[in-house]
């Protein structure tokens, strides 16, 4: 297990380029199996998550080829469908999440999709009903092996398009749903689904290989089913969780840094959330310029009482953001309340920032209280593990701004999500070795 080693109370200066958004290249690299034809992808993060993906295509048959740094182009035109019920395909499945998005287009393509228990963050209990009510309601027969946990879904005459109500407004759940649609015979229309930037892409890139998809970026989409799909060319966005990452580094160590390319017009509410904790943005072309802060004050709602964030489908504000909002938080002059909805265990992280001196309260699994210290108690340096990406990140903020030496345990958990975290770091000067 690896880990890092962080000496923190350092200022840093520079420029950071965002990654590949994570979130956008697992539905991206799930769309090949759409095709036979070649669909060349490009700004593909390196990171385990996404790589253990392509990893799995490859198995799956997919022909993949590097094009350079962060471009491959893939070939579904030999799938070997009866990997999915190997033992090797059963474990390497289960180790990540994103796998079940690969359920989808095969069914759409060859009549069945199987996978094991996703794995992932552990975050609290994420449901796959979406995902599986929705190939039910294109007319797949689902099945569930409950000793071994493997889910299966099968369509031998094809799938029919059909209306459908989803339960929430699920991201990978309407992607799986949307990719599977669109070689449906007929019409399907899904009402509350998730239109965050990524899903959009998804479409965008879905329509460009001929599919017929309306309504994209709202809660109501419209796929007319086509017969086939072509290959196409596309771009992953930046991703917006980085880079909200990178506002909470700077404001924490109080650094003046410069993010580039951020794709401002995809971000939503993240710089106004942000600004909320009294950080300064600058808005410089297509950057984010991120000046010095010696204080920032957190405002307060219009009637003077606490502020509180919270998340929320989009375009609320992303889950994923949370946990750096919490950090940053620590250091503000002011209160914050931080309302997490959707994961019952993901403030569980909080008790290590306790440790190093922040006045956290935690209310209960999903609300915390954060008392900002004002940089007037600077957070002291200890010994930590990593328990997912989003709060791994966090508590790596944490270590950069606090007082001596800290060490981060378990830094899998980080690099499954962030690109050579420790490379770009030490390139804005901060002290971080990797063990």
């Amino acid at each position: 297990m690896g880990t890092f080693k962080i000496e923190g109370g350092i200022r840093l200066k520079g420029e950071i380029t965002p990654q590949g958004a994570k979130n956008e290249a697992l539905q991206i690299l799930c769309a090949v199996l759409l095709t036979p034809e070649k669909v060349t992808i490009n700004n593909i993060p390196d990171i385990i998550d996404v790589n253990k993906l392509i990893t799995l295509l490859g198995n799956l048959g997919v022909k993949i080829q590097k094009n350079g740094a962060g471009s491959i182009t893939f070939q579904s035109d030999e799938v070997n469908v009866g990997y999915l019920e190997t033992e090797a395909f059963k474990k390497e499945g289960g180790s990540l999440r994103g796998s079940i998005m690969i359920v989808g287009p095969l069914l759409a393509r060859f009549g069945k999709g199987y996978i094991p228990k996703p794995g992932g963050d552990k975050i609290g209990r994420r449901r796959l009903d979406t995902h599986f009510e929705g190939f039910i309601n294109l007319g797949a027969k689902f099945r569930y092996n409950r000793e071994d946990h493997f889910y299966g879904v099968e369509a031998p005459d094809g799938l029919t398009g059909t209306d459908m109500l989803l339960d929430e407004a699920s991201v990978t759940g309407t992607a799986n749903i949307v990719m599977a649609a669109v070689l449906a015979k007929g019409t399907t229309t899904v009402y509350n689904a998730a239109c965050e930037p990524y899903l959009q892409q998804l479409c965008k890139m879905l329509n460009s290989m001929g599919a017929k998809i309306s309504g994209v970026g709202s809660n109501l989409l419209t796929i007319e089913g086509v017969e086939k799909l072509g290959g196409c060319t596309h771009r992953i966005l930046p991703d917006m969780i980085e880079i909200g990452s990178w506002i909470g580094l700077a404001a924490m160590t109080r650094s003046e840094i410069t993010i580039k390319n951020v794709s401002w017009d995809n971000l939503g509410i993240i710089p106004n959330t942000f600004r909320k904790l009294g950080i300064t943005l600058e808005r410089r072309g297509d950057d984010i310029y991120i000046p010095t802060h010696e204080h920032y004050q957190i405002k307060t709602d219009i009637d003077g009482s606490i502020l509180t964030i919270a998340d929320a489908p989009w375009p609320g504000f992303t889950p994923d953001l949370l946990s750096i909002v919490l950090v940053v938080a620590t250091q503000a002059n002011g209160d914050v309340l931080i309302h997490q909805k959707m994961f019952e265990s993901r403030l569980f992280f909080v008790d290590k920032l306790i440790d190093m001196g922040a006045k956290i309260m935690l209310c209960d699994p999903h609300r915390a209280v954060v008392m900002g210290h004002d940089f007037n108690s600077q957070l002291k340096a200890t010994t930590m593990s990593s328990p997912d990406i989003r709060a791994g990140i966090s508590l790596l903020i944490a270590a950069l701004s606090a007082k001596g030496t800290s060490t981060i345990q378990n830094i899998e958990q980080i690099d499954r999500g962030y690109e050579r975290i420790d490379e770009r770091l030490r390139a804005l000067g901060a002290n971080i070795v990797r063990v």
